[in-house]
């Protein structure tokens, strides 16, 4: 995972009129907690930020240059405005060298199952506990050659070094099933339009 280098500054004004002024000058309000701290609110460059988000997601490890000195941080909510989809605020979890943290983290399906087959994929993410300097961007899962039947849980993924799952090892991730035959395609088809009424053609009444 990227660790990226942010200048934050710190916020010494609060409320909805501070925070639309911070907004107007190209920041994002945002507020550091964690490890028992007091909270401190600080200033995000608003492009820069979502550049990072866009590019790293929120799992990108922050180095924040602010005050005497730096910070590090993950990304824990993004408040977007409804409407104008720009970014409100931000919260930022504190972490530290060597600590380890929970995070999701998406999963990758490669490679092609058996000929005659469907896979369903019911999981996208796997939470994990790692170490906040060796997040994974992703978790990769080969479902090669797979057959009808089947079934990689949660359980089964492969996780880096040093990681270990959250996520309950029984959790469903991928089911590989028969895929259905055109007769059973034509038949489910016909099963949806039966008992549709058509409207019947309206016809002239002497007036």
């Amino acid at each position: 995972m990227s660790e990226v280098r942010l200048a934050a500054e710190q916020r010494t004004e609060f409320g909805k009129g501070a925070a639309r002024r911070t907004r107007r000058a190209g920041k994002i309000p945002a507020v550091l907690y964690g490890h028992g701290s007091d909270p401190q609110h600080l200033a995000l460059p608003a492009l820069e930020f979502a550049r990072v988000v866009r590019e790293h997601g929120q799992n990108a490890v922050l180095t924040l240059n602010f005050g005497a000195g730096t910070e590090l941080a993950l990304t824990k909510t993004v408040t977007t405005h409804p409407l104008k989809n720009y970014i409100e605020h931000v919260d930022l979890l504190l972490v530290k060298l060597g600590e380890k943290v929970t995070v999701e983290v998406p999963i990758v399906v490669n490679g092609d199952p058996a000929s005659g087959t469907l896979v369903t994929q019911d999981l996208t993410t796997l939470l994990i506990e790692v170490e906040a300097l060796h997040i994974p961007d992703q978790v990769e899962l080969s479902i090669a050659g797979a057959g009808v039947g089947t079934q990689i849980l949660a359980g089964h993924v492969a996780l880096p070094a040093g990681a270990t799952l959250a996520t309950d090892p029984d959790a469903l991730v991928i089911a590989v099933n028969a895929s259905p035959t055109a007769e059973q395609m034509e038949a489910e088809i016909d099963a949806e339009g039966a008992g549709v009424v058509e409207d019947a053609p309206q016809t002239e009444t002497d007036g």
